[in-house]
């Protein structure tokens, strides 16, 4: 059994991990991850991670998106939950519902859909429920802990 020291050290390990989906890549199904991740190609499903997603410029998305942190550069279709700050590059096609704490838009971005900003996004949940989560609902906690 893993003591309480080891079990934050595991976790994080896991959510300094990243991972990426190249160009001209597809993949069909959902992805969860602790750790960052980049999408450069298409993903035909959900994205969730704890930590950061990134989605470059030839990235192509057909699912929802939920994280604590997100660049996107590229196309969209689908709701996005991001617990803290969402970054809309200039390349950024968005439609779909936004709900996020903060939400940065850079100039020849395209969005089309609604958008909640400030509330308490709920917890991150993933499908590994041993490891501890990680997720905050606003910045002050995450420096409480």
């Amino acid at each position: 059994m893993l003591t309480s020291k080891e079990q934050k050290r595991v976790a994080e390990e896991i959510s300094n991990s990243s991972n990426t989906i190249g160009k001209g890549t597809v993949l069909e199904g959902n992805i969860e991850t602790y750790g960052n991740i980049r999408i450069e190609g298409k993903v035909i499903g959900n994205v969730k991670s704890k930590s950061k997603v990134a989605l470059g410029n030839s990235s192509n998305i057909q699912g929802n998106i939920t994280a604590q942190n997100a660049d996107i550069e590229g196309e969209v279709k689908g709701k996005i939950e991001i617990s803290e700050l969402l970054v809309l590059k200039a390349t950024a096609i968005i439609n779909g519902d936004i709900i996020t704490g903060k939400l940065v838009v850079e100039p020849g971005a395209v969005f089309n859909g609604s958008c909640k900003m400030g509330a308490a996004v709920k917890d991150i949940k993933t499908g590994d429920a041993s490891l501890p989560s990680r997720s905050f609902n606003t910045p002050q906690e995450a420096k409480l802990n």
